[in-house]
């Protein structure tokens, strides 16, 4: 039951994925000890810059000879209206003045070309360092990207929150499907349906997907142990990706105090907010999400409003409080443990032999 289709395809020993979370938590060596463990380990490249990405890819390689992943971000269209940074600008400035930040007038903001320039050049990276699995979430890329990548023989994994979605990840050529349920911690991956819309608890979602597509399918939102792992392969999925639980473990790279919040949380203090980047997204409420929650729909798209936090996601991790970080968790916190990717995925394993 836990070797299958999936695991053949991605020539790994057990159908556990490590989640590709951008911003930071994952380190080389959490990627590496999750590969070496059995599992598939994933570079969250969303941020990195192509050199960036080269270099984790070569110093993940000296620490692995198993099969990893990397994730990027398909690139979106969004305008910059200047009025709306000016706006979320004046809401932030009492949040900067709490951190004794001073006021920012102005901002690297990005432009959709430069940010589809880095897509295509991280594709190059992904082709010439011949990573084998290349994920996709915020949409799927162009015709061309996909042909480009199949060519070098690169498995290819599409991301969808609901059956309209994966069914296009499916029709576009995707070899498998990550299915992100509403539990999931983190960003949407929602590129179709709207906000609201593809807010399908993992349960429904992956019988309903897995009827519908003839890819493999993956479960994620919300998985933490065996049990998670066993009841999504009874649904029909053929393995699982698993965010919040390696983002607790020893090797992963995330704050330490990010890390104490999971710890400390329980499953009704996550909540969805879009404060933070602009685009939804899972977290631990806090001082952050409460103060902004009243201009949530006046604030700017991804990544716009992403640039305009940064200073102060940055400053409030520097000075250890968690008020005004992004502290990403999945819905169940209370099942999140400090330990290594190791043992992580030795429980999960023998908790899911005993209920296979």
């Amino acid at each position: 039951m836990l070797n299958n289709d999936l695991t053949e395809l991605l020539k790994i020993e057990y159908p556990i994925i490590q989640a590709p979370m951008a911003g930071g938590v994952i380190t080389s060596k959490l990627v590496a000890e999750v590969s070496n463990s059995g599992g598939l380990g994933m570079i969250g490249a969303g941020y990195l810059t192509p050199i960036q990405m080269r270099e984790q890819i070569q110093e993940i390689k000296q620490l692995t000879s198993n099969p990893f992943g990397i994730n990027l971000f398909v690139p979106n269209e969004f305008i910059v209206e200047e009025n709306e940074i000016v706006s979320s600008n004046q809401f932030l400035y009492p949040i900067r003045q709490q951190l004794n930040l001073h006021q920012k007038d102005s901002f690297e903001i990005p432009n959709f070309n430069d940010v589809f320039k880095t897509f295509i050049e991280q594709i190059k990276v992904v082709i010439e360092e011949n990573v084998p699995i290349c994920s996709f979430t915020f949409g799927i890329p162009s015709k061309e990207v996909i042909a480009e990548l199949k060519l070098s023989n690169i498995i290819l994994m599409g991301t969808a929150t609901t059956v309209r979605e994966a069914v296009e990840n499916e029709k576009a050529g995707m070899d498998i499907v990550v299915v992100q349920g509403s539990e999931a911690g983190g960003h949407r991956g929602s590129f179709i349906d709207g906000n609201q819309e593809s807010l399908v608890g993992l349960m429904s979602l992956t019988p309903q997907v897995v009827d519908n597509v003839n890819i493999p399918v993956i479960s994620a939102g919300g998985i933490m142990d065996g049990r998670g792992l066993m009841a999504s392969i009874c649904l029909g999925a053929k393995g699982v990706q698993m965010g919040t639980a390696f983002l607790t473990c020893v090797e992963s790279g995330a704050h330490q105090v990010h890390k104490e919040a999971i710890l400390n949380a329980n499953e009704d203090h996550t909540v969805l907010t879009r404060s933070f980047s602009g685009k939804w997204a899972r977290g631990i409420k806090n001082k952050f999400i409460l103060e902004m929650k009243k201009y949530e729909t006046l604030l700017p798209y991804f990544p716009v409003q992403n640039t305009l936090t940064q200073d102060i996601r940055k400053t409030s991790a520097t000075q250890n409080t968690q008020d005004f970080m992004s502290l990403w968790s999945g819905q169940s916190p209370r099942l999140a443990k400090s330990q290594t990717v190791q043992s992580l995925i030795i429980n999960i394993i023998a908790e899911a032999k005993k209920l296979s």
